[in-house]
């Protein structure tokens, strides 16, 4: 459940540490999409959302993207109705950065893909620094989080006591059930996915005494209001 911003918070918005938020939240997603690039570069499996995503086209008329789509909505729809979550304009910058910023990588990469597998796992791991610490520098903007760290946190306010790497780890497991159960492909990149990357994100947080449940998000009516006072 999300705590609504005091007066005093309120009123220390100003347009300019606003727009200063805007610039952080796509710096850092530039940096997470550049590590999301690095594990789809290893070429070692896909991510447990991807699998998932793979799963519900093998049963529905829907293509990838769209399975993608469908999937993404649905998990909005959760973080704002059954977790409370806020949507702010991180979520919207998100929708609209994140995957251009990850194609604008895959496009520009003069290399080809990995064939290696032990190099693909190290590629892999570096990812997952990255897309640690762009969700470090987007979220302390705190201007709200994309659908899929937004249930992530909204999952960790009801384990506070379970390191947030952990939940993360918990929540990729329940998807690549799910995604398996329904066809999707699993690889070792997709199992060390779905173990690995908590692990890194907790180690990457731990490092920079970072823990998400802990932020204070300014939702879309409240940074808007503060726009135009």
């Amino acid at each position: 459940m999300n705590v609504p911003l005091t007066h005093d918070e309120y009123e220390e918005m100003t347009r300019k540490t606003i727009i200063t938020e805007w610039v952080r939240i796509a710096a850092g997603l530039l940096v997470f999409a550049f590590g999301v690039h690095l594990t789809i570069f290893a070429n070692i499996g896909l991510a447990p959302w991807d699998c998932l995503g793979m799963g519900i086209a093998n049963h529905t008329p829907l293509n990838y993207g769209l399975s993608m789509t469908v999937i993404a909505v649905a998990v909005l729809l959760t973080d704002v109705l059954v977790l409370k979550e806020k949507i702010g304009f991180g979520t919207i910058i998100d929708a609209l950065l994140t995957g251009n910023f990850v194609q604008m990588f895959n496009s520009l990469n003069p290399f080809p893909l990995n064939r290696g597998i032990w190099t693909g796992i190290g590629i892999m791991v570096t990812g997952f620094v990255f897309m640690a610490i762009g969700m470090w520098i987007y979220m302390s903007a705190q201007q709200c989080c994309g659908p899929r760290d937004a249930m992530l946190v909204g999952l960790g306010k009801r384990m506070p006591k379970v390191p947030i790497g952990l939940v993360a780890c918990m929540q990729w497991m329940i998807v690549l059930a799910v995604g398996a159960a329904l066809g999707g492909p699993v690889g070792i990149g997709t199992l060390i996915s779905t173990f690995g990357a908590g692990s890194v994100m907790q180690l990457v947080y731990n490092v920079i005494r970072f823990d998400p449940r802990k932020l204070k998000h300014k939702g879309v009516g409240e940074v808007a209001a503060a726009l135009i006072k």
